[in-house]
């Protein structure tokens, strides 16, 4: 009589390859997660002025970008006159792109972190 639990048929069990891939990943999320302790074992602790610091510069990279679109949108309310406000869609535009830019930025930092 067989165990229940090895598998008879040799298309199931999973190639040696396999095994090993599945291995290697293992061992490089341990070494990154190890690395990542230890850098922040070494590292001072972040003040709550870094906080801080980062809060503004998300804020600034969305804020320029929404307000230099209402500027452009006002200018074109006045030069090119529409049934639509310009002022509003430009608003819209800019506050995407700012948000865009900020999600980026943020990536971008945490990246430099998990390395």
């Amino acid at each position: 009589m067989s165990e229940p639990n090895v598998p008879q048929d040799v298309s199931e069990r999973p190639s040696p390859g396999a095994q090993r891939d599945g291995d290697v990943r293992l061992v490089e999320t341990i070494r990154k997660r190890e690395q990542r302790r230890l850098r922040a074992e070494r590292e001072k602790v972040r003040s709550v002025w870094f906080g801080f610091g980062m809060f503004g510069m998300v804020g600034w990279s969305v804020m320029i970008p929404t307000v230099a679109g209402v500027a452009l949108g006002c200018w074109l309310d006045r030069a090119y006159p529409a049934r639509w406000s310009w002022c509003l869609m430009m608003l819209a535009v800019g506050l995407c792109l700012g948000c865009v830019l900020a999600m980026n930025w943020v990536r971008r930092e945490g990246r430099i972190e998990d390395e």
